[in-house]
């Protein structure tokens, strides 16, 4: 047996080692995914929390339906009107009154979904032992929060994706006119938005569980930070507008428009208002800008919707700080999580 051969047999045996050490691997780590996926289904806490956002789905959808049946009967060309103002959209945004509408639920009740799954991921874990015993098994150390993580976000996108296509069926049998091509782009974009707004809270839970030694604890620094930046993070911002906007400073049109974008810069350090903005453009075509304007840049424009990739690029940088800010999280709980110790 010459040297060519020997070499071939041997890098070829590597080889064949490597592939088979990489599927062990994604079987693994499935294994793990299928089993937290599981114990998320089976959790009564989820389900309670899965049917309460049903619940509020469907309510909010019963209550949009009835609006815009109203505004159709009296109309005489509801045809056309259903063609012009991106009626289909309405589902998701208009209210009666009675009860919010969807995007306000899943912007109250989405975080909550997010803590719930992630603020007991790994501190639940460790209090049972079975974390210990987990890391005494030949696998790699990060499959266990990647399949915790990879879990949740599987959940999430079982939820929201089942109700946007649900309110889109209903909708159609309830109004008998069916989605144009850009409303259902709208509400698939949107719905990836949902998602990646949870992905936040969950990122956060995870780091709160990983922080902490009781679920407790955890669990209410996770609802802390989301209280703060639902309620007070806005009346501190407002506060701080009424001393940077005080009409005694304000020299120029453009010392006003400066300042103005100051404070909604602040605003949009929070991953509410982010939320909110990016969800207002894509739903609602007509909204062409997120800041201050002049007279000026406001004149000769053409009061019509923005297409959907205008709008797209109008939110690109509220998605892309979004997505940065639940990446940020996730990296922390990934580096806390790889440098801590575990005993039995």
């Amino acid at each position: 047996m010459n040297l060519a051969s020997i070499k071939e047999k041997f890098y070829g045996s590597r080889r064949d080692l490597e592939i088979t050490r990489q599927y062990s691997n994604l079987g693994v780590f499935s294994a793990i995914v299928r089993k937290e996926f599981s114990d998320y289904i089976t959790s009564w806490r989820i389900t309670i929390l899965l049917g309460i956002i049903l619940l509020t789905c469907i309510g909010s959808l019963y209550t949009a339906v009835l609006t815009i049946q109203d505004s159709l009967e009296a109309s005489e060309d509801a045809k056309a009107i259903a063609r012009d103002s991106y009626l289909f959209l309405k589902l998701f945004t208009v209210s009666d009154g009675t009860l919010p509408s969807f995007i306000t639920f899943v912007g109250f009740l989405g975080p909550l979904l997010g803590i719930a799954l992630g603020f007991d991921a790994i501190v639940s874990e460790r209090n049972k032992g079975t974390l210990s015993r987990l890391m005494a098994q030949p696998i790699p150390r990060d499959f266990v929060i990647n399949g915790k993580f990879t879990a949740a976000l599987l959940i999430n996108c079982l939820l929201f994706f089942s109700l946007g296509f649900l309110v889109m069926g209903f909708g159609i049998l309830i109004l008998g006119i069916p989605p144009t091509f850009e409303e259902f782009s709208r509400i698939f974009f949107f719905l990836l938005l949902c998602i990646s707004y949870i992905a936040f809270w969950l990122n956060l839970g995870i780091v709160f569980s990983i922080c902490f030694r009781q679920a407790a604890t955890s669990a209410l620094a996770s609802i802390a930070v989301w209280l703060f930046f639902s309620v007070f993070y806005t009346m501190i911002v407002e506060l701080l507008s009424k001393s940077i906007l005080n009409p005694n400073t304000l020299t120029s049109t453009e010392d006003i428009i400066g300042k103005q974008g100051v404070v909604l810069n602040i605003m949009r350090l929070s991953p509410n208002y982010l939320f909110n903005e990016s969800t207002t453009t894509l739903l609602s075509p007509t909204v062409r800008s997120l800041g201050p304007l002049t007279m000026e840049q406001t004149i000769g424009a053409v009061a019509s919707p923005l297409p959907l990739g205008q709008s797209l690029l109008l939110i690109w940088p509220q998605v892309t700080g979004l997505i940065a800010a639940s990446l940020i999280c996730f990296a922390i709980a990934y580096i806390l999580f790889m440098r801590q110790e575990i005993r039995a």
